[in-house]
């Protein structure tokens, strides 16, 4: 008997297996980091109670206390508040990083679930469907990329300049105690400006009140960060009921809207940017519309848009509808809705 050929659906369900697999290995691997930094943020947190208490009791001491005494308190404190901060914020990334592994785990699965449900109705579904595996691919590693800039251009440079100040106010505290306090006070400023900024990425990754809060609350505050952050000018309008709807449509909106909003500000030169959601009982619409550039809407077809492709991809997926209108110059609207009974 010959050897059975595997169809082209049955290898993208089976690449697609493996990345789930790894996937939640990584999930594991990730829950076990948080429950291990969730331990350690106790401990140190009890500790900094206790540093913070020893260094009020020798402030209360005034004069009685020796110099020695007071900067040994004050370099423990400090020591104790910037390990207490890195290890919260390292909590976060976790935390962040297990939401996102699990969003990205039920995906996969319904990815899997389509794929078989497209073999088991013939050929005609295969292409569309590994052209729509390929699209979330191509589509995952441009957003991994994205995110490599940004960390190399923020929080890895910024961490940088922290070495490179800490050593400046070390070699200062013997000469000159004065001008170390003013590196430490640069340092302070810095510190926390970059904390924001980590703050800001965690919430680009996965707003934790996304899952806590629910879609309109987030849109509005997401909105209102990236208009702080890239000058451009903003109304989002929500309509409708300001209800809770199903975790994966949630998500998918959310992601749909930050990707027009960066399309936005990254490609479309645009000084405007309108973002209408309404949520009524059946359904979802939403309608991005921006005063930019502007672009030959066929790029969507052509593949040139992974973004633009991949939310359409998502929203038929869930039998919603997505329209794309745009002219060069003169700018361009996203509507897209979907099922939400």
């Amino acid at each position: 008997m010959p050897e059975e050929s595997i169809s082209p659906l049955e290898e993208a369900r089976k690449s697609v297996q493996s990345a789930l697999d790894e996937s939640s290995r990584s999930l594991h691997e990730v829950t076990l980091m948080i429950e291990q930094s969730q331990v350690e943020v106790g401990k140190l947190t009890q500790r900094n109670a206790a540093i913070t208490a020893h260094l009020q009791q020798v402030q209360a001491q005034g004069n009685n206390a020796s110099i020695e005494d007071v900067r040994m308190a004050y370099d423990s404190a400090l020591d104790a508040q910037q390990r207490l901060f890195v290890m919260r914020g390292q909590l976060e990334k976790l935390q962040s990083d297990q939401s996102h592994l699990e969003q990205y785990n039920s995906l996969m699965k319904k990815v899997i679930e389509s794929l078989q449900v497209g073999d088991a109705g013939g050929s005609a579904p295969q292409k569309s469907s590994s052209a729509g595996i390929d699209m979330i691919i191509q589509a995952q590693e441009a957003e991994r990329q994205r995110l490599s800039r940004q960390m190399h251009d923020g929080p890895a440079q910024a961490l940088s300049n922290f070495i490179l100040q800490t050593e400046i106010a070390m070699r200062l505290m013997d000469v000159d105690a004065a001008q170390a306090r003013e590196e430490l006070s640069s340092l302070k400023a810095s510190a926390m400006g970059t904390f924001q900024k980590v703050r800001n990425f965690i919430f680009e990754l996965r707003p934790m009140m996304l899952d806590d809060l629910g879609l309109v609350p987030t849109i509005k505050r997401y909105v209102e960060s990236f208009k702080e952050q890239n000058n451009l000018e903003i109304t989002a309008n929500i309509t409708g009921q300001e209800r809770r709807l199903e975790s994966y449509i949630e998500v998918l909106v959310f992601r749909a809207v930050q990707e027009l909003l960066g399309n936005a500000a990254r490609h479309s030169q645009a000084s405007q940017v309108k973002v209408q959601v309404d949520i009524s009982d059946s359904a979802v619409k939403v309608v991005v519309d921006d005063n930019g550039k502007g672009f030959d809407p066929e790029v969507i077809n052509q593949g040139a848009s992974l973004g633009l492709g991949l939310i359409r991809e998502r929203v038929e997926m869930l039998g919603g509808a997505f329209e794309l209108a745009s002219q060069v110059g003169k700018g361009a609207r996203v509507t897209f809705s979907l099922p939400a009974a």
